[in-house]
């Protein structure tokens, strides 16, 4: 079965994802930014009113490019340290997704190091950072080193399809160690082509739509994609 994950904004949004049918969500704020950290607020109340779905967290203090500060690194490292100690009371399957590079856009495995040893038990997620590395068979290589649990990833193309190749290659390249969850211009009438062509498991996508002047999710597209992905 082909997992769905929803990436949104808020709680509200969350909760739509959820009752759509979503496997796991990833809760970002400013995802006009690509996502960056949410509220310690906001993570306690989805916890709190989620029932089902699991969450994965955003960890990323800014938004801009992949480079992470001694500072920022703190900050992550406090925010995860954070998010580990809310209260779980339905159990979700929680996790946090981070990112780091370096100045010539290689994984930065010194931070990234640092940020799954604070995760300790919770899954961790590489972003879509992985994207701009420029040999990312090999950069799937040390995120199974790191430890890590999954990578975000369109194949380094502008959308899944377009990477599709690549994404069938690191599926390959990753075997058991490491889940690669396909993301970049999914939708409910191309998912099945998706995951034809790479072999997903899994797809990560937004699903927006404007309500009342500002960005929700689209419950009945989550919907639909989630009964494509099921072949329903």
């Amino acid at each position: 079965m082909t997992t769905v994950e929803i990436c949104v904004s808020d709680v509200p949004t969350a909760l739509v994802a959820e009752a759509a049918g979503a496997d796991r969500l990833e809760l970002c704020a400013d995802l006009g930014q690509g996502g960056t950290t949410p509220s310690l607020g906001t993570v306690e109340v989805a916890l709190r009113t989620l029932r089902t779905a699991a969450l994965r967290v955003m960890i990323r203090p800014r938004g801009g490019d992949f480079r992470v500060s001694e500072i920022e690194r703190q900050v992550m490292l406090a925010d995860i340290a954070a998010i580990r100690d809310l209260p779980n009371p339905h159990g979700l399957a929680v996790g946090v997704v981070v990112g780091a590079l370096t100045p010539d856009h290689n994984l930065d495995l010194a931070v990234l190091r640092h940020l799954i040893e604070a995760a300790g038990p919770l899954p961790v997620t590489v972003h879509k950072a992985f994207d701009e590395v420029g040999d990312q068979l090999a950069a799937i290589e040390e995120v199974i080193d790191l430890g890590a649990d999954a990578v975000l990833t369109s194949g380094a193309a502008h959308t899944a399809l377009a990477g599709a190749a690549r994404i069938a290659a690191l599926r390959q390249r990753a075997g058991d160690h490491v889940r690669v969850i396909a993301a970049g211009g999914i939708r409910s009438h191309n998912v099945r082509q998706v995951v034809a062509a790479t072999g997903a498991r899994e797809v990560h996508l937004r699903a927006p739509v404007r309500r009342d002047g500002r960005e929700a999710t689209d419950g009945d597209e989550v919907s639909r994609l989630v009964a494509a992905a099921r072949g329903r």
